[in-house]
């Protein structure tokens, strides 16, 4: 299959390292092995353990840890990952065939706009409006949702906006998909990083056990604040998961056996609930800088405060192209942030704010000083 270039990360794969302040992040700065340590990671035991091949479809320990946290699930509901985006992609690897025709929610991480169309499946976009509070058009999703149908993407709480589907909207879209048969694929990697669900107790709903029709994706990217060991997940229908798994076997056969252990001490409910509370105090603590910079625009910039997740996707009022404005913080300002014509939504930006105090301030400065420009 001829895939097309990953625009976002290509972009952030090739400058993230040479910019002086990268803005274009999308989790909270990650937790150390010394902070895992604190948590029962046994790093001398660590130490000694020989580097041999894990579990392919990820250690049982593992797996039954993930599955409580799904009622109604069992090992074979669970399939563990190199990171989320190996869980997409063995999903779409799956279940997408060449003709067949998927739903996108957009903006969104565009990981399954690039994977289906390399396999020949048509895409049919729907959008998450900020004018109706970022839920979707409704219009557009009935249009794109039919019984051609083979697979919906979405992902809540929704990179890049930070939004939260309302339960009304959630019932309204597996309806659909039971309606006409489709997979929904909801994937929840930010499911924990709401910003203030450690105060309110009320973390995002599941899609999880709505329907039979429902697959769920998540990982330690995001809200556990560990995405540098590559550990995600796949829930769903036991058939599903087999399917992935055979397709796991030609791929990356399977986790890296320190990861697979790293992820045993995270998923663990005390520690989950660690890692949760730690990204709701960064997300807070950041959150009035970003709101105060964004006012102090007066106008030119526009946003919906998220509900979860370290960024902000922000309207900016001019005609300028994403793209060319975000080369010219780049190249200006040394610093990288992300365009929406990389998320699908032109006309937008989105920023990092996930960081330490003092590398949020000077990175929302650079910004800045561009943005006033023009």
């Amino acid at each position: 299959m001829k895939i097309e270039p990953f625009e976002m990360e290509r972009m952030q794969s090739t400058w993230e390292n040479l910019v002086e302040y990268d803005m274009s992040e999308s989790g909270v700065r990650p937790l150390t092995l010394r902070e895992l340590g604190s948590m029962g990671f046994d790093i001398q035991r660590a130490l000694d353990m020989p580097l041999g091949y894990s579990q392919s479809n990820g250690t049982l320990e593992l797996r039954e840890k993930i599955a409580a946290q799904y009622p109604g699930a069992s090992v074979e509901h669970i399939e563990v990952t190199n990171g989320t985006s190996e869980a997409n992609y063995l999903l779409a690897l799956s279940l997408l065939r060449d003709g067949d025709e998927m739903a996108l929610e957009v903006p969104n991480y565009m990981q399954l706009w690039g994977v289906p169309r390399s396999l020949g499946a048509k895409i049919n976009k729907f959008t998450l409006r900020l004018e109706r509070g970022w839920e979707p058009d409704w219009d557009e999703f009935e249009a794109a949702v039919t019984p051609k149908t083979r697979l919906v993407y979405i992902s809540n709480p929704n990179n890049p906006t930070g939004s939260v589907l309302s339960r009304e909207s959630m019932e309204r879209i597996v309806a659909r998909c039971e309606k006409t048969g489709t997979y929904l694929l909801s994937d929840e990697v930010y499911q924990g990083a709401e910003i203030d669900a450690a105060l309110t107790g009320k973390p995002t709903p599941s899609f999880w056990g709505m329907s039979d029709r429902v697959i769920v994706t998540s990982g330690l990217s995001k809200a556990y604040g560990i995405p540098g060991v590559r550990i995600g997940w796949i829930a769903a229908p036991p058939k599903v998961i087999s399917e992935c798994w055979t397709q796991h076997d030609y791929l990356t056969i399977g986790p890296n056996k320190l990861s697979d252990w790293v992820a045993r001490t995270a998923v663990d409910p005390a520690n989950r609930a660690k890692c949760y509370a730690r990204t709701g105090e960064i997300l807070r603590a950041n959150l009035p800088k970003m709101r105060e910079w964004i006012a102090s625009f007066n106008g030119f910039l526009e946003w919906r405060e998220p509900a979860a997740g370290a960024m902000a996707l922000i309207r900016y009022r001019s005609e300028i192209p994403s793209y060319e404005l975000c080369e010219r913080v780049r190249k200006n300002q040394s610093t990288l942030i992300v365009p929406g014509s990389h998320l699908g939504l032109e006309g937008c930006i989105r920023v990092w704010m996930g960081g330490r105090d003092e590398y949020l301030t000077e990175g929302l400065r650079r910004v800045g000083a561009e943005l006033k420009t023009i």
